[in-house]
C-alpha cells in the first residue's frame, strides 16, 4: 500500500548533474549519485492509482506501483525481482529512456499534489535506476540460467537493446542463442550511438558477462550470410534502422559535412581506447562505404542540422571535444512550457526540455575557470559572458559554401510550416562560420544490404522489414533459398521492423518477438508477449 499522503508531502526530486566545468573534461556520467533515502522519499509520491497510467505509458508494462511501494518500505531486493521480471536492461531505460511513463503519470497533470501548479509527476525513472544499481552493488544481478535445454538453436542478427533482449529472452528458455554483430563489439546503438556520457560503456559490458554465463554465444565483426545462418532453427532480424536520412541542399558534397552516425561512433571508440588511425580504415561508413575520415570537432564551428536526440549528442560530444562554436538547428518551432490543447495527458507532454548537453551549451563563461578547463574547452577564445552553445528553432539550411572543396560556412533562414510544407520566410537569412557539419534528421530504416538483401525479406515503403502480428517476417517454404540449405523462419524486431523509436520499445519488441519464436519452435510459451508489432504509443 502506498504512501497515502506522499504525493501531497514531497516535492518531484532527481539526480543532480555534475558541474558543467567539471563534466565536460571527460565522458563519464553526467549525473551524481542519489542516496537511497532521497529515492525512498520519491517513491512514497507514488499513489498506487486505481487505473495505473504509468502502465499503458511503458510498452514493456512494468508494475511501477509495486516497485516503487517496495522501495518506500526500504524493501529494495523485492523491487529489483519486481522490475526485473518485466524488463531485461533497466540500467539502459533508467539512463537514456525519455520515460513516456512519467508522461502518462496521474501527477503529471497540472492541479494535482504537492506540485499542483506545474504538474510533477513520480520520478519513476530515478527509482528504477535506482533499483538496478542498488542490485548490482549488493550481487542480486546474477546469471539466469533455463532449467532444461530444448536442443533448437536461435541466431539473433544485430546486438542492439532489441536484440539482446531477444537472445537472453530465448537463452533462459533453454534454446542455443548465438548473437551475430558486424561491429567489434557487443551494443549495437548502445555501444556506438549513445556518448558514454549518457551510457558509459562498462555498463553494457556488464550485462553481456551475465547473459555469456547465461549460455549466449556472441560473435563480433561478422556480417553473417545465408551460409552463416543455415543450420539455426530460426533467426531474429534485429538489425535496427541505421540507414541515415539525407539531404539535397547545395554543399552536401563538401568535406566536412558527415552524417552524425559517422562522427558518434569514432568518439565513443576513442573513449574506449582505440586509436582511430587504425580502425577507422576497416569501418563502415554510413553510407556502406568502407573506411571514413577521422571527424573531430576540436577548435571547429560546429552546426548540427537536426533537433532530436541525435543532434543533442552530437552537441554534447562536440562540446566535449573542444568545439569554437556549436549551434544545432530544428525546423520546429521552440515548444512552449505547457501542454497544449492538442497534446493532453497521458500522451506524452512536448513541452520545452533542456538535455543535458543543452545545460551545457548554456553554460556562460566566468573567465574564472582553470587552466585545464580553458584548453580542454577551447575556451581562450571566448569572452566571459558568452555562452558554450546555442539552439536555433524554425530555422531551415539554404546551402553550405566552401573553399577547396572544404565547407567553410552555411546559408540559413527562419522558417514555417505551411499546408504545402516547409517555407523559407523573406529577409530572415543568416551567413555563419562552419568547418564542421553533422547531418542528424533520423532515419530511413534498415540496411537493405547483406543478409536482408539475400534472404529477400520483404520491406515497406518507410524502409521497414514487414512482419506479421507473430514478428514472423519470412517463410522457407515460400522462398528458393531453402534450396541453399536455409529453412528457419525468420523474425524482425526492434527498429528493423518498427522504425526508428525508443529503447523501451526496442527492448519491449525484443522481449515480444522472443515469446514468438518460443511458440514457433515449443508449440507453446511461457516467455511474456509485452507489446504486438502494430502497437503504437498512446496518442490522440
Amino acid at each position: 500500500m502506498a504512501d497515502p499522503h506522499g504525493f501531497m508531502k514531497y516535492r518531484r526530486k532527481e539526480a543532480a548533474n555534475r558541474p558543467v566545468p567539471l563534466r565536460l573534461l571527460d565522458f563519464k556520467d553526467v549525473h551524481e549519485h542519489m542516496a537511497d533515502s532521497d529515492v525512498e522519499t520519491q517513491a512514497a509520491r507514488c499513489m498506487d492509482c486505481g487505473v495505473p497510467f504509468c502502465h499503458d505509458g511503458c510498452p514493456l508494462g512494468n508494475i511501477i506501483p509495486e516497485w516503487n511501494d517496495l522501495v518506500r518500505r526500504g524493501r529494495w531486493e523485492e523491487a529489483y525481482n519486481r522490475l526485473h521480471a518485466t524488463n531485461n536492461f533497466p540500467e539502459f531505460t533508467g539512463r537514456i529512456c525519455p520515460a513516456p511513463c512519467e508522461g502518462a503519470c496521474v501527477l503529471g497533470i497540472e492541479g494535482i499534489g504537492a506540485g499542483a501548479g506545474v504538474g510533477e509527476p513520480v520520478s519513476i525513472k530515478t527509482v528504477e535506476l535506482q533499483i538496478v544499481e542498488h542490485a548490482y552493488e549488493h550481487g542480486w544481478v546474477k546469471p539466469v540460467k533455463a532449467s532444461f535445454y530444448t536442443g533448437q538453436s536461435v541466431a539473433v542478427v544485430g546486438s542492439g537493446p532489441a536484440g539482446m533482449a531477444a537472445a537472453q529472452q530465448l537463452t533462459r528458455a533453454g534454446h542455443k542463442v548465438t548473437v551475430f554483430e558486424r561491429d567489434d563489439r557487443i551494443g549495437g546503438l548502445l555501444r556506438y550511438g549513445v556518448p558514454d556520457y549518457k551510457l558509459e560503456a562498462r555498463w553494457i559490458d556488464r550485462r553481456i558477462e551475465q547473459m555469456e554465463a547465461e549460455g549466449t554465444t556472441f560473435r563480433t565483426s561478422i556480417s553473417p550470410s545465408v551460409s552463416d545462418l543455415a543450420g539455426f532453427d530460426a533467426v531474429v532480424m534485429a538489425v535496427g534502422a541505421t540507414v541515415p536520412r539525407e539531404v539535397n541542399f547545395p554543399g552536401r558534397e563538401l568535406e566536412g559535412v558527415y552524417q552524425a552516425m559517422d562522427y558518434l561512433p569514432q568518439a565513443n571508440r576513442a573513449v574506449a581506447g582505440d586509436d582511430l588511425s587504425e580502425v577507422l580504415g576497416s569501418q563502415r561508413s554510413t553510407t556502406g562505404e568502407t573506411g571514413v575520415p577521422e571527424i573531430n570537432a576540436k577548435g571547429k564551428n560546429v552546426v548540427i542540422i537536426g533537433g532530436g536526440d541525435t543532434g543533442t549528442d552530437c552537441f554534447g560530444t562536440a562540446l566535449r571535444q573542444g568545439a569554437a562554436s556549436v549551434r544545432q538547428f530544428d525546423y520546429n518551432p521552440a515548444p512552449g512550457q505547457n501542454r497544449t490543447a492538442g497534446n493532453p495527458w497521458p500522451v506524452w507532454p512536448k513541452i520545452w526540455r533542456v538535455a543535458t548537453a543543452h545545460e551545457e551549451g548554456e553554460y556562460t563563461v566566468t573567465g574564472n575557470e582553470s587552466a585545464d578547463e580553458i584548453a580542454a574547452l577551447g575556451l581562450a577564445s571566448r569572452a566571459p559572458g558568452e555562452t558554450l552553445g546555442h539552439r536555433d528553432f524554425r530555422i531551415n539550411t539554404v546551402e553550405l559554401t566552401g573553399e577547396n572543396g572544404k565547407v567553410t560556412g552555411l546559408h540559413a533562414a527562419q522558417c514555417e510550416r505551411t499546408p504545402d510544407g516547409m517555407v523559407n520566410l523573406p529577409g530572415t537569412d543568416v551567413v555563419m562560420d562552419a568547418d564542421l557539419v553533422l547531418l542528424a534528421i533520423g532515419f530511413t530504416g534498415a540496411d537493405q544490404k547483406g543478409i536482408v538483401s539475400e534472404l529477400d525479406l520483404p520491406v515497406d515503403e518507410r524502409g521497414r522489414l514487414v512482419r506479421d502480428d507473430n514478428y514472423r517476417s519470412w517463410w522457407p517454404e515460400t522462398s528458393g533459398i531453402r534450396d541453399a540449405g536455409f529453412d528457419a523462419p525468420v523474425f524482425a524486431t526492434g527498429d528493423a521492423g518498427r522504425g526508428a523509436s525508443l529503447i523501451v520499445w526496442a527492448i519491449a519488441e525484443g522481449r515480444a518477438c522472443a515469446a514468438a519464436v518460443d511458440r514457433v519452435l515449443m508449440g507453446e510459451t511461457a516467455l511474456p508477449n509485452p507489446v504486438a508489432p502494430s502497437d503504437a504509443p498512446l496518442s490522440v
